[in-house]
C-alpha cells in the first residue's frame, strides 16, 4: 500500500472479525447440538469388577433396574416385545452389539432370563456393563 507521498506502508494489525465469526459459528453449533448428546439417564445401580475394558463399538443398551422394569435404549417395553425388537434389529444388523445393564438387586434368575431373550432373538455379541471398581489401597 501506498502513502499520499508515494512510500509504502506495511499492514501492521491482524483482522480478527473472520476468527471472531468462526468462533461464534462454532458456538452456536455446540450449543444446538449438546442437547442431543447428553444421554437420559434411568438409574441402575450395575455392579463394579476391577477388569473392564472399554467399549470398543456402539452398542444397543438394555437396561434392568432395580424395580424391574425392562428398556430398551430409554424406552419402557415388554419382555415379549423386547424379544421381537430385538430379533427384528437382528435380522438388519447380524453384527448387532447389545450391552444389559441389570441393577444388581435383581435375581439372577431374572437377569438371567433377560439374556435368554436377546440370545433368542439371535443377538451374538452381548456384554454385561459393570462400572469399574476402584483399585483396593496397599
Amino acid at each position: 500500500m501506498q502513502s499520499a507521498d508515494g512510500t509504502e506502508e506495511s499492514i501492521s494489525g491482524i483482522n480478527i472479525a473472520p476468527f471472531v465469526d468462526v468462533i461464534l459459528v462454532l458456538l452456536i453449533i455446540f450449543m444446538a447440538t449438546a442437547p442431543l448428546i447428553q444421554r437420559r439417564a434411568i438409574k441402575v445401580n450395575v455392579p463394579q469388577a476391577s477388569n473392564t475394558s472399554p467399549k470398543a463399538t456402539v452398542t444397543l443398551r438394555v437396561v434392568y433396574d432395580e424395580a424391574q422394569g425392562l428398556f430398551l435404549e430409554d424406552e419402557k417395553i415388554a419382555p415379549e416385545d423386547l424379544g421381537r425388537q430385538l430379533e427384528t434389529m437382528a435380522r438388519a444388523d447380524p453384527y448387532l452389539h447389545v450391552a444389559l445393564l441389570a441393577d444388581q438387586a435383581n435375581s439372577y434368575g431374572d437377569v438371567v432370563g433377560i439374556l435368554d431373550i436377546i440370545r433368542g432373538a439371535g443377538v451374538k455379541k452381548l456384554a454385561l456393563e459393570v462400572r469399574t471398581k476402584a483399585p483396593a489401597a496397599k
